[in-house]
């Protein structure tokens, strides 16, 4: 009886291995690896959000607001700062071909307040910040510093990864909050510096039309990239040693590259859908 049964098994992953399936299984197998690490993230970010509750960590945070939010201050205003240059020449042409010129303002205004503001803060900060996090704690992982820490009976969620989760969901609506102020500024000595465009007609349009939901809408963005980037970057770094395409200190460059482009990429989408729900 069980000799029919296995034999009955064969048979079907036989039917199921032949050529025309190959393709569908290549890619079960990749949906089913994602799916499965989407919810180990999922786990990973819920575990380490707990975790930033507890008492201790407040120096911690401070430390990590440094590394991720000031020190990525000034190529953030740079970046900002061109940004709205290039918007305000861009619309500043683009609207002089139908005679409005004076919505120059409000469009460099809305543009970095809902969209540019913070998809590049968040894409900047993951290049920036992101990937030497993904770098750091693969490197704890490797040179086994994370298990010395369980060994002595130390959570490396609250110590390592808590932290860096709470700082850059602080960071990233303050950093965002600059770059569309500078953004502004940028905008403004384009189009009214250098253009000649009415200053007093680039301010009243932003006033007149920027409303708060604009703002909240933006905010809400951040936060959301603030999650997807840390979680990520995070993750990546501390399953560096799980890697199936490499090992060692290569695994930690694998894991590196993998954190920024995945970042990156779901910066974008999550942009598509967080909009689509806001608007």
């Amino acid at each position: 009886m069980n000799t029919g049964i296995t034999g009955e098994n064969k048979m079907e992953n036989k039917e199921w291995s032949a050529p025309f399936f190959r393709p569908f299984n290549a890619v079960g197998r990749v949906v089913i690896e994602w799916v499965d690490h989407l919810g180990a993230a999922t786990i990973f970010l819920l575990a380490a959000l707990w975790k930033s509750f507890r008492a201790r960590q407040f120096a911690k945070v401070v430390s990590q607001l440094y590394y991720i939010g000031a020190r990525s201050t000034a190529i953030i205003l740079l970046i900002s700062l061109f940004t709205g240059m290039v918007l305000g020449l861009q619309s500043y042409h683009a609207l002089a071909k139908f005679g409005a010129q004076g919505a120059v303002g409000i469009l460099v205004a809305l543009s970095l307040i809902r969209e540019l503001g913070p998809v590049l803060t968040a894409i900047m900060v993951t290049a920036r910040a992101g990937s030497a996090i993904t770098a750091e704690i693969g490197i704890q992982r490797i040179s086994e510093q994370i298990d010395a820490l369980q060994t002595m009976r130390i959570d490396p969620l609250k110590h390592v990864i808590s932290p860096r989760i709470s700082a850059a969901i602080i960071s990233f609506p303050i950093l965002a909050t600059f770059f569309n102020l500078v953004g502004i500024i940028g905008g403004y000595i384009s189009s009214v510096l250098l253009l000649g465009l009415n200053p007093g007609i680039y301010f009243n349009s932003i006033q007149a039309n920027v409303e708060m939901k604009d703002i909240t809408d933006g905010l809400i963005k951040t936060i959301v990239f603030a999650v997807i980037v840390a979680t990520v970057c995070c993750y990546q770094g501390y399953y560096a040693h799980q890697r199936k395409d490499s090992h060692g200190a290569k695994a930690v460059g694998m894991a590196t590259t993998s954190a920024v482009v995945i970042s990156c990429v779901l910066i974008l989408v999550a942009d598509y859908v967080v909009t689509s729900f806001l608007m």
